[in-house]
């Protein structure tokens, strides 16, 4: 019983301590880290890049309906490349739920963004891992948006500009949803085709055309190989013939024509689907006739 009385005290003594304001005398306070880290009170503090598990991923940059899911399973075909369904990398998000969290990742030498590049290049090594493989690419679109980001998590990426003429898209968005708002689906789409010509000036990127990659596979796949390092494998044109997951809204295209196993000719642009001034402009900067 003595013994427990005096447990009792001794925790109730430092419940006290615990809660109650901090005293003006104290000489334990640590010597702050000379890391070069700003306090709190001088601003938001940006993290260093920390080492990644895949130094060298490649994100396929594309606009919504450019047949970047056809893309993917052509080279999910390769022995060494996986290339799963959307991951949507930019959806996943770390959340710093307490006030002094922030302070102790600072200490570490970490920020909400960095901890979530930890993240993000964990889904990807786990991914990779899994497979057997040693290249992964990730496909999503919405990547497209956020290019500037994926470069600074993984300033070594490797990245490919998937081009489709933009009126294409205009037009397949338009038939895919149920009652098309036509000036939202112009704004999304110029809103797509300005960051792809942001990432085409600005990165070392290699360029696909979707309308050559229907009409040429091998010649085209050849070349993304080449720019991968990766020798080119005939059985990557017969990708019907491989298992590349489940095929559904929100990973990816899920059409009869992505499903027949075949790369199918590219329909033509509609010359009736009408074209914002600045996004025939960069239409025809992709080549494309207007």
């Amino acid at each position: 019983m003595t013994a427990i009385g005096k447990g009792l005290r001794r925790r109730g003594r430092l419940m006290r301590q615990a809660v109650s304001p901090p005293r003006g005398n104290l000489d334990a306070i640590p010597t702050p880290r000379s890391s070069g880290a700003p306090d709190a009170s001088e601003g938001r503090y940006t993290a260093p890049p920390a080492p990644r598990l895949v130094e060298s991923p490649v994100f396929v940059l594309s606009s919504v309906r450019s047949g970047s899911t056809l893309l993917r399973v052509l080279l999910n075909s390769h022995s060494r490349i996986r290339a799963p369904h959307e991951m949507h990398l930019r959806t996943l998000h770390v959340q710093l739920s307490r006030d002094f969290t922030a302070a102790a990742m600072r200490e570490l030498r970490l920020d909400k963004d960095e901890l979530e590049h930890l993240l993000w290049d964990r889904v990807l090594h786990l991914e990779l891992t899994r497979s057997g493989k040693d290249v992964i690419v990730d496909k999503t679109p919405p990547n497209t948006l956020i290019w500037p980001r994926l470069h600074r998590c993984w300033p070594k990426a490797r990245h490919i500009v998937l081009l489709r003429h933009p009126g294409t898209v205009i037009a397949s968005l338009t038939e895919r949803r149920s009652d098309p708002d036509h000036e939202a689906i112009r704004a999304e789409v110029l809103g797509y085709s300005e960051k792809l010509e942001e990432a085409r000036r600005n990165l070392d990127v290699h360029v696909v055309r979707y309308e050559e990659l229907t009409a040429e596979p091998e010649r085209v796949t050849r070349g993304v190989c080449a720019y991968l390092g990766v020798p080119w494998e005939p059985g990557m044109l017969d990708y019907g013939a491989q298992d590349h997951g489940t095929l559904r809204p929100q990973l990816g295209d899920w059409s009869s024509t992505l499903r027949s196993g075949r790369v199918q000719p590219a329909r033509t642009a509609r010359p009736d689907v009408e074209l914002p001034p600045r996004l025939a402009e960069l239409a025809r900067e992709w080549g494309y006739p207007v």
